[in-house]
């Protein structure tokens, strides 16, 4: 099963690069910038950071030794996507932009814990 594990990383890797390279990419199905349209620098920062983390965490999810290596790089994962489940969930002021931006993050902390039951020690 840590075929499954290492292409959530790998997808993981690609989302982050992806907002470090066009922070829209979050910004605007969120909400927390304009549809289409860049956002504002310290928004692009910030989001850019998360970029970093996702990336960093997905490319240890994708690389890790199997056993307790996986298991941590997994359990990041899961800790990263629940607090965005949350943080985004309270802080984005469009409910259904809300509501779907739950449901993503709340998605891949579900597969990422998935992968992390099914992980050998």
């Amino acid at each position: 099963m840590s075929t499954f594990a290492r292409v959530l990383g790998a997808l993981t890797t690609a989302y982050g690069v992806a907002t470090i390279v066009r922070p829209a990419v979050l910004t605007g199905p969120t909400g927390l910038g304009p549809r289409g349209g860049d956002p504002s620098p310290p928004v692009a920062t910030l989001v850019r950071a998360v970029g970093v983390r996702d990336a960093v965490s997905g490319l240890a999810v994708a690389l890790a030794p199997r056993g307790r290596a996986l298991q941590l790089a997994l359990a990041v994962r899961v800790a990263a996507d629940v607090g965005d489940a949350v943080t985004l969930g309270t802080a984005i002021s469009d409910r259904d932009a809300a509501r779907r931006t739950v449901a993503v993050a709340g998605g891949w902390a579900a597969l990422n814990a998935l992968a992390l039951a099914t992980a050998r020690p």
